[in-house]
């Protein structure tokens, strides 16, 4: 379960400290576009202390790390680096191919063999271009250690020269492939960002509609946006009430061999179950965590 994914620069640890104030499922401290280039070869060399001092405050939700993508010359070099640090993932932006993986695979295997017991680090797939969407299905199962992918819509939209709107319509096609792919390949989906960091209406309308394409959590670039994403992506009172009571008519349906149902005016049968299910299990999982 990621419903919000929050990003902040590896070369700022006056922000990294900020991490444990904010209820985010997954924490990134990023290599790639929010460290300036000048800053990113200091930043990989104090990565492992940053990674320590958030475990040392018993940091909640997962920890990856974003390396740069793998055209640069920083790539191998932040992969080597971040293995050996105590998280729980990677995020690989902008990927294209399966041959990309490789130095990632390589590097996680060998970080594992060489430290017993260790964390097993997730790969996270970052959706971002072109290339990356027209092969979004093979990408998202690429590897068994992809566990989750992000749409990046900016950069998908820079990529293709589209003129980016408030309602989004020009990258749709792009969202609804990779959501699809990461469906398709059991792993978690996660929705685009929303660079309008001062308009919350703004962002609820993108969530919404992102969680109504399937996503199942949300990039994050301000703290306010962590609150906002879990919400969203959470349940609500009455969506769990409902499920609740579709479930039980329909159980009761099946021990007296009634197949399909009318309940409250809606024809209910196997999909509108799992879909109830669903919202269930997500309701224990957030009431574990609390």
């Amino acid at each position: 379960m990621i419903r919000s994914l929050f990003f902040a620069p590896a070369n700022r640890h006056d922000l990294l400290t900020k991490f444990p104030r904010f209820r985010a499922d997954c924490y990134a401290i990023d290599l790639e576009d929010g460290t300036p280039e000048g800053d990113k070869d200091s930043a990989r060399a104090r990565l492992d202390e940053a990674v320590r001092m958030l475990r040392g405050v018993s940091l909640q939700g997962r920890l990856y790390v974003r390396v740069n993508e793998a055209s640069s010359k920083h790539y191998i070099r932040d992969i080597e680096a971040a293995v050996l640090c105590d998280i729980d993932g990677l995020i690989v932006p902008k990927l294209e191919s399966r041959d990309q993986l490789f130095p990632v695979d390589h590097a996680i295997t060998r970080a594992e063999a060489a430290q017993t017991g260790r964390r097993r680090i997730e790969i996270m797939a970052g959706i971002e271009s072109m290339r990356g969407v027209i092969d979004a299905v093979a990408l998202c199962a690429a590897h068994p250690r992809i566990t989750s992918a992000f749409f990046g819509a900016e950069d998908f939209a820079s990529d293709i020269g589209a003129r980016r709107t408030r309602t989004g319509d020009e990258v749709l096609y792009a969202r609804s492939q990779v959501v699809l792919a990461a469906k398709a390949a059991r792993i978690i989906a996660i929705d685009q960002a929303v660079v309008e960091i001062r308009d919350d209406e703004q962002f609820r309308r993108d969530a919404e509609k992102g969680r109504d394409l399937g996503y199942e959590g949300k990039i994050c670039v301000v703290p306010r946006q962590v609150e906002l994403s879990n919400e969203i992506y959470a349940p609500t009172a009455d969506e769990i009430a409902h499920a609740r009571e579709l479930v039980a008519v329909y159980q009761d349906a099946m021990q007296r061999g009634i197949g399909t149902i009318d309940f409250k005016g809606h024809m209910i049968d196997g999909p509108l179950l799992k879909r109830a299910e669903a919202v269930l299990e997500l309701a224990r999982q957030l009431e574990a965590r609390a």
